[in-house]
């Protein structure tokens, strides 16, 4: 079969790959029928990702069809039409069980690669990295899907187009738990560093729990634009003013309530001198991770504040910790419960109160991944947010 493959840093290919097929009583194997490019599919295409291998498939936004059914699976059957979470659950685990999914103990077949770096393994994933199990990826004709016996994929209604439901894999789930982080009160200010995809789904969400007032930082023009008609936030480009000095103008000196950063380990709020040395760790394998976000946020947010971090790290990351200690900063982060918020989400949807197919500004063919992955990576064409179509 055709999929999206990653051969080195820079280098995404669309190749030929073996079929996907049960492996497992659990499995399901879908047709795929839309699968998205994330930003953070961006950090392995530059190498920022560890554990990756010659010709793995990548991609963790994928839906479709139902093709075959492992025997261990009832609750769903060949030719149903499913979105697929990212991130894979057991359901049976003491962090399934308190729906803390993106933690599940048992997804995870590289889990002593992964305690190695981070004391603990969180959940397998699709389509990334070994360090997160080495599963197949969903940018391709076909997908094995694991453990969707209990937790997994979940039916689409008929009515509902590809676009206004495939970003449920992902980023409007992301997004959402982002916002919810904050734990808004009513009428607080949210600050959300980037624009990108994940980020126009925080502002969305903010406005959905409570907020007072929603502004967007980024430099990017037709992002900000975005922010300003769909998220319905006041904008600062933080390449034409300070963002500590603006904030503080527009709270009264007393900075944003809650700070979301949207943006994650390859941020570039640094100037062109930082990302340049930043380019260069980074091509030289001497570390990926940038401080510029998580430290400009701890300058802004308010005493007592919150900060919400849905951005990708992999590694170190050189805080102003006693900035964030002193000031009372509360943080919350963490991979996507995904399977936690794809019914209430999805009633959503399926309500009108929001179509998240707005941030879709791109498709492509697989084999107009590589193309398509330049176009977004560098921003060209009004890029924002791209949905492969095999």
């Amino acid at each position: 079969m055709k999929a999206v493959t990653w051969h080195g840093r820079n280098d995404i290919r669309t190749t030929e790959v073996p079929d996907a097929r049960i492996e497992d009583e659990r499995d399901v194997v879908i047709r795929v029928t839309a699968s998205g490019i994330c930003g953070s599919d961006l950090h392995i295409m530059t190498g920022a990702a560890p554990a990756m291998r010659h010709g793995d498939v990548i991609g963790h936004e994928p839906m479709g069809v139902v093709e075959e059914v492992g025997s261990a699976v009832t609750r769903l059957a060949k030719g149903d039409r499913v979105v697929v979470p990212f991130t894979l659950a057991c359901g049976r685990c003491f962090f399934c069980a308190s729906t803390r999914f993106s933690l599940c103990d048992n997804t995870n077949p590289n889990a002593e690669m992964a305690q190695k770096q981070m004391g603990h393994t969180p959940s397998g994933m699709l389509g990334y990295t070994h360090m997160l199990g080495g599963y197949a990826g969903g940018q391709a004709e076909a997908l094995r899907v694991p453990f969707a016996d209990r937790t997994g994929p979940i039916k689409v209604p008929e009515d509902l187009s590809d676009d206004r439901v495939v970003l449920l894999s992902d980023i409007f789930p992301t997004g959402y738990m982002a916002a919810e982080n904050c734990d808004i009160q009513e009428g607080e200010t949210v600050a959300v560093w980037g624009c990108g995809p994940v980020a126009q789904f925080v502002m969305q969400s903010a406005w959905m729990l409570g907020a007072g007032r929603v502004i967007a930082i980024d430099r990017v023009p037709e992002r900000l634009e975005m922010a300003r008609t769909h998220g319905r936030a006041e904008t600062i480009d933080f390449s034409q003013e300070d963002v500590y000095e603006r904030l503080q103008e527009m709270t009264g000196g007393r900075g944003p309530d809650c700070c979301v950063d949207g943006v994650g380990a390859e941020n570039h709020a640094g100037g062109l001198v930082a990302d340049t040395l930043e380019d260069a760790k980074t091509a030289l394998h001497l570390g990926s991770d940038r401080p510029n976000v998580l430290n400009e946020i701890i300058r802004c947010c308010r005493k007592g504040g919150k900060v919400s971090c849905p951005g990708v790290y992999f590694g170190k990351v050189d805080l102003a910790w006693g900035a964030a200690m002193n000031k009372g900063l509360q943080f919350k982060m963490g991979q996507t419960h995904v399977q936690r918020y794809l019914e209430p989400l999805m009633q959503k949807v399926v309500d009108g109160e929001i179509d998240p197919s707005f941030v879709i500004t791109h498709h492509a063919s697989l084999d107009e991944a590589p193309a398509a992955y330049d176009r977004f990576k560098n921003k060209t064409d009004g890029c924002i947010k791209v949905v492969l179509t095999p």
